[in-house]
């Protein structure tokens, strides 16, 4: 039976819609963003592939035991003129390129070293995933701070931000990479151990460097427009610390943006680490997907499988985290989806 006209006007805003017995429950914009990724087909087929690439990645040690494969020609329990035709090609003498499919190696093995590409490989993506994320998230934490400082603070403060930020802008990010490369091989070419973490820790210090301007950007232009909300002006009337107005009024507002930059941020990572190992100038004594392909191109005539495995890794990590972070994008930002 309907309820009458004064019983409606009478009653809670939202009883008449919630079926009897129930409470309607609401939800915060970022839980509305996840229900959105959840129904997005292209979403959820990219995420199974970037978390299968990231669990091949992290347990890398793990499969590569069980398998019983070695990444590195210093752990081969064989000897390379075993398994390598060191009179001629000196490719496999099983497996691909020439034999067919083996069990054991599924990859098969890289000529003139004789290890495992799948070991190889799997060592390879840890390390790009590794240097991407820590990379991606030192970039952002930087970014987020001074953009909040940047656009908060008004005069001399805020005009410094911004002139350091476009300052860093305008210097070549490659130009750098390349200065630092050879200052590191001279000073640590003595122990390669010490090198190819120097390496590591340089080239995640290179991306960083380079990589926080946009965000801050960004996150300075969004505060420019959130200082202004009564909210904000509410808190600074009971005087309430500059820094609780930053990161607990401001901050959980910039959710969104900083969401979709770090998922944009992490592929263009993964692609800066590959690229600069294949030009040389990133890591070296350490399995990377640069490196590989650098290694690679040598035999793509004669070992496609040597350099397709790679590259094809890279593509279609990349690309899945490319594609998840446009539906990112489009479930924070409702107004850009397709």
């Amino acid at each position: 039976m309907g309820l009458s006209a004064t019983e409606l006007a009478e009653a809670p805003v939202g009883a008449a819609e919630a079926p009897q017995g129930k409470e309607l429950a609401g939800r915060s914009p970022t839980q509305i963003a996840l229900l959105r990724l959840r129904q997005d087909t292209m979403a959820v087929v990219c995420g199974v592939i970037v978390a299968f690439l990231v669990v091949a990645g992290v347990f890398a040690p793990v499969i590569c035991n069980l398998l019983n494969i070695y990444p590195t020609a210093s752990s081969l329990p064989y000897e390379p003129f075993d398994v390598l035709d060191f009179s001629g090609t000196q490719l496999p003498l099983h497996g691909p390129p020439d034999h067919g499919f083996w069990a054991a190696h599924p990859l098969g093995l890289a000529p003139q070293t004789g290890v495992d590409n799948l070991a190889h490989l799997l060592y390879g993506l840890r390390t790009s995933l590794l240097v991407a994320t820590i990379s991606t998230v030192f970039s952002i934490l930087i970014g987020v701070v001074l953009g909040l400082i940047a656009g908060f603070s008004r005069g001399w403060l805020d005009r410094m931000i911004m002139f350091v930020t476009d300052l860093f802008l305008s210097f070549p990010f490659i130009l750098g990479a390349l200065a630092m490369a050879p200052i590191i091989v001279v000073h640590f070419q003595t122990n390669v151990d010490t090198l190819s973490r120097v390496q590591l820790f340089a080239l995640i210090a290179i991306l960083t460097f380079f990589g926080w301007m946009p965000l801050c950007r960004l996150i300075r232009g969004q505060v420019l427009s959130l200082r202004e909300r009564e909210f904000v002006q509410a808190a600074q009337v009971m005087g309430v610390p500059t820094s609780r107005i930053l990161f607990k009024e401001l901050l959980p507002n910039l959710v969104a943006p900083i969401v979709v930059a770090t998922s944009l941020t992490l592929p263009a990572y993964v692609t800066a680490e590959a690229g600069l190992s294949y030009l040389g100038i990133g890591i070296t004594g350490i399995p990377s997907l640069g490196q590989t392909i650098n290694d690679a191109q040598a035999y793509w005539s004669v070992y496609p499988l040597y350099l397709w495995a790679p590259v094809l890794t890279i593509t279609v990590l990349v690309l899945a985290l490319n594609l998840l972070g446009d539906s990112v994008r489009d479930a924070f930002d409702p107004r850009t989806r397709r």
